[in-house]
């Protein structure tokens, strides 16, 4: 299935090292033909950290997608009635944020835009990055795992070792599981060995 013409919502929450490997696939989905929507966190909006300060990764999501980003639940409820999306995509989704969605608390303009794409019984991509999936947060994964339009972009350990309960998305999959998704499949295998292949 081609992406080309496809309206995409692009959500992104507040794990910040992440970032670097999310603005590529970004860059694939406007490549492949998408038409990208995006949508942030006040997090990733106004938190300066090591990997950025506060504000550059907003630049450079706009400058990728050509538009303004999303960043309030005002702005993000249309995404549901006026202005519908083929897809959400959040990536990175944090711990916190899968344990809101997977509790019905919209309080971000990411979930807002999420809860309007399944109010169209559209899909929603989550690229999960937490260093809580194997503790608490693996409740929340499972119950969102459970629910129909809500596919998961591959995911595994990235640290094992000093981070056992860790897991992040394999974020190239990105595109290859929108157009499943799209098609009422989730990509398969979900859990991947993230860090002996070293995706």
């Amino acid at each position: 299935m081609s992406l080309k013409g496809k309206r995409i919502g692009f959500g992104i929450t507040g794990s910040h090292c992440t970032y670097e490997e999310v603005f590529p696939q970004i860059e694939q989905l406007v490549q492949l033909g998408a038409d990208v929507v995006p949508i942030v966190t006040a997090t990733v909006k106004g938190t300066g950290t090591r990997f950025g300060e506060a504000g550059v990764w907003v630049k450079k999501i706009e400058e990728v997608t050509g538009k303004e980003v999303i960043d309030s639940i005002v702005d993000a409820e249309p995404l549901g009635p006026k202005a519908p999306l083929d897809c959400m995509v959040i990536a990175p989704i944090t711990g916190n944020s899968i344990s809101k969605f997977a509790n019905a608390m919209t309080d971000s303009p990411v979930l807002m835009a999420a809860k309007a794409t399944l109010r169209n019984l559209k899909p929603v991509v989550l690229g999960i990055s937490t260093n809580d999936a194997l503790g608490l947060s693996g409740l929340n994964i499972m119950r969102l795992m459970s629910v129909k339009n809500i596919y998961f972009i591959p995911f595994g350990q990235d640290d094992p070792i000093k981070k056992p309960n860790s897991m992040i998305a394999r974020l190239a999959s990105i595109p290859e599981t929108i157009e499943a998704a799209l098609q009422g499949k989730q990509v398969q295998p979900v859990i991947i060995e993230r860090f002996r292949d070293g995706s």
